[in-house]
């Protein structure tokens, strides 16, 4: 069971460490202003996109949350903060190369990976109650995965779905690859009771020793998981200041 704790008031972060921050997405009126005046001109406009208000909510929560975060590790105001983006979509800050982060978010719920000079890929899922991932896990698993797939109890197959779907989308976004990286050219472990791991890359066999994963308890019906470069790390969880 991952713990939330409170953030120190003063981060610090060592080359040997990874953060995770837990938020809620349904920020109190008052935070969510506050979150959306340190927002850009782009992002903005980029909310307002959105056809239901609270789309737009938690797009402005989740930005600006991720802009307070970053300010905080690197003492800067979160609106001076300017990000770029690789063709694949995967985001990183502009003018410091030491801190690097990834976020994703489902439902109600956003996660946040920082550490430094390390790739990462951080990925949470709601899961459906009602959902059969047979047919998914045909098309994008690779064939080992969907032996183990199908050898699972019927009771068993939505847990071990996303268990090991959000292990496979943490690898793609911690290479910077996203879905044009094949899902079914490399393998996670993902079985009941077994250690979250990359167990194979067919067509890059050394990925397997650069990476290691992590999973993570957020809310009932939620799953999580982090891929980052390099082993023996220490990992801190935090619970951001919009949680519930």
């Amino acid at each position: 069971m991952t713990v939330w704790s409170a953030p120190p008031a003063h981060l610090t972060l060592a080359d040997d460490e990874v953060h995770v921050w837990r938020a809620s997405l349904d920020a109190p009126q008052s935070r969510l202003q506050q979150l959306r005046e340190c927002l850009t001109e782009d992002e903005l406009s980029r909310a307002n996109r959105f056809v239901f208000e609270k789309d737009r909510n938690h797009y402005v929560t989740a930005r600006g949350q991720l802009r307070h975060i970053l300010g905080a590790y690197l003492s800067q105001k979160p609106e001076t903060l300017r990000f770029e983006y690789t063709s694949h979509g995967k985001p990183s800050l502009i003018g410091s190369q030491d801190l690097n982060f990834n976020l994703s978010h489902s439902g109600k719920l956003v996660l946040y990976a920082i550490t430094r000079r390390r790739q990462l890929g951080i990925d949470i899922e709601w899961m459906r109650p009602d959902f059969s991932g047979i047919e998914i896990a045909e098309h994008y698993f690779s064939k080992n995965e969907v032996a183990v797939f199908r050898r699972l109890p019927e009771n068993l197959r939505t847990d071990a779905f996303f268990t090991c779907w959000t292990r496979k989308e943490a690898y793609i976004k911690a290479i910077g690859e996203g879905l044009s990286c094949p899902l079914d050219t490399f393998d996670v472990a993902f079985a009941p009771g077994e250690a979250p791991r990359l167990l194979t890359n067919r067509t890059k066999p050394d990925e397997v020793a650069r990476w290691s994963m992590h999973d993570f308890t957020t809310d009932q019906g939620y799953k999580a998981a982090l891929c980052i470069e390099g082993s023996n790390l220490r990992v801190s969880t935090f619970q951001s200041p919009t949680s519930p």
